[in-house]
């Protein structure tokens, strides 16, 4: 059903639709540095693949991911044609030791890659411990410090997300950028994203400005903000804020001190439909934030709540996306399907939120489309790519 791109093959979908980041203390990604480390396999045979899920950790919001990223990869698995698949589910609970135990255990076991974990610091670990032993690990995490060597993240970036804003805006003649982050982790991992994307697509960044996360503390900080603003003579404001938490708040008050969005172009990091109710507020008409595939998100959905009765969590995609790769690399009938060289193939893969692919650093790129607000409602101004090499890719 997957498919590695440009095949016709029926492609179906979803994304990590909540762009809210869990990150973790920087790790130090372990891995073999050649193209072509890997597991050789036969493509004609069985392949195993190790699924390590979140389960045994005694909460149930852990169990119930667990259970719905074991259903996406045996959904993936059913529509794979002419390759047999050897899932073998793996808990991991959420410490990194049990994830690095369980994932030597999974390899003694047969285990040709490694599909999971979720957590951060428990990718990292798993990654350190088949490293030596040749194995890929393509993670759950969208913390991109543990991507590299063995390592692969597919969950929704920052980075990603940051290069096509800022791509798209600077068709639309936007080049001086305004950085506004939350004072905690998740603000300065959006920072980075937003001034690296900046730089490297021929913009400026004419200020850098952050607030203390709370109510008071954004409504003392707007008029600082908002001056700086003004100062560097910015195009647009760009903002890590969250739809669910500071944005509101952000948007009201910086739209208060002077930064007319009719004016002033507010771009958006994180994915502003996520809370339809903030979609009225006058703050954040017009401004510019990204969407996965509509129609592959749709199917997908679909798929699973026909499959399993319930829709699936957000990130159960994710299992999807990981085991259409494989299936799509082993179809092609090469013994180096799940080396580094064959998983970060240009050409990329169709997913349960559009096209992806994975990158030789470890992270990965997804196919997005920008969208706006407009009377309270989300207009696709731009559609997600097709296929990589175009718009938005």
């Amino acid at each position: 059903m997957f498919a590695r791109l440009p095949s016709t093959r029926k492609a179906v979908a979803y994304i990590f639709t909540l762009m809210s980041f869990v990150w973790l203390a920087a790790c130090e990604p372990v891995g073999p540095a050649n193209d072509n480390n890997g597991r050789r396999i036969d493509p004609n045979a069985t392949v195993q693949v190790a699924l390590l899920v979140p389960g045994g950790s005694g909460d149930g919001t852990d169990s119930l991911l667990a259970s719905n990223l074991e259903n996406a990869a045996r959904l993936a698995i059913s529509d794979l044609n002419g390759v047999s698949i050897d899932l073998r589910v793996y808990n991991t609970g959420a410490d990194p030791v049990v994830a690095a135990s369980v994932a030597s255990q999974a390899v003694n076991d047969g285990a040709k890659i490694i599909l999971g974990p979720l957590f951060g610091e428990a990718a990292n670990a798993v990654g350190i411990a088949v490293a030596n032993r040749n194995v890929n690990v393509l993670a759950f995490s969208n913390n991109t410090s543990i991507a590299g060597g063995n390592v692969f993240v597919l969950g929704a970036t920052f980075q990603n997300t940051a290069n096509r804003l800022v791509q798209y805006s600077g068709r639309q003649g936007i080049s001086r950028y305004a950085v506004i982050h939350g004072d905690d982790v998740a603000g300065e991992a959006g920072r980075y994203a937003i001034t690296t994307a900046v730089r490297n697509n021929g913009g400026q960044v004419s200020s850098i400005e952050s607030y203390p996360l709370s109510q008071q503390d954004i409504f003392n900080s707007a008029r600082r903000i908002s001056a700086s603003t003004k100062s560097g003579g910015a195009d647009a404001v760009f903002l890590t804020a969250g739809v669910n938490a500071d944005l509101p708040i952000l948007a009201t008050a910086l739209r208060d001190t002077g930064i007319d969005p009719a004016e002033t172009q507010y771009i958006g990091l994180t994915r502003w439909s996520a809370a339809p109710q903030a979609l009225a507020l006058p703050g954040l008409q017009g401004g510019l934030f990204t969407l996965p595939d509509q129609n592959m998100k749709n199917l997908f959905e679909s798929r699973y709540t026909a499959a399993y009765g319930d829709a699936p969590h957000p990130l159960s995609g994710l299992a999807y996306d990981g085991i259409a790769a494989i299936g799509a690399l082993v179809a092609a009938g090469n013994t180096n399907a799940l080396t580094k060289l064959a998983l970060t193939s240009p050409q990329g893969f169709q997913g349960t939120a559009g096209i992806f692919r994975l990158l030789p650093n470890g992270q990965n790129q997804r196919g997005l489309a920008v969208a706006t607000v407009r009377d309270g409602g989300v207009v696709v101004l731009e559609p997600a790519p097709r296929s990589f090499g175009g718009a938005g890719s």
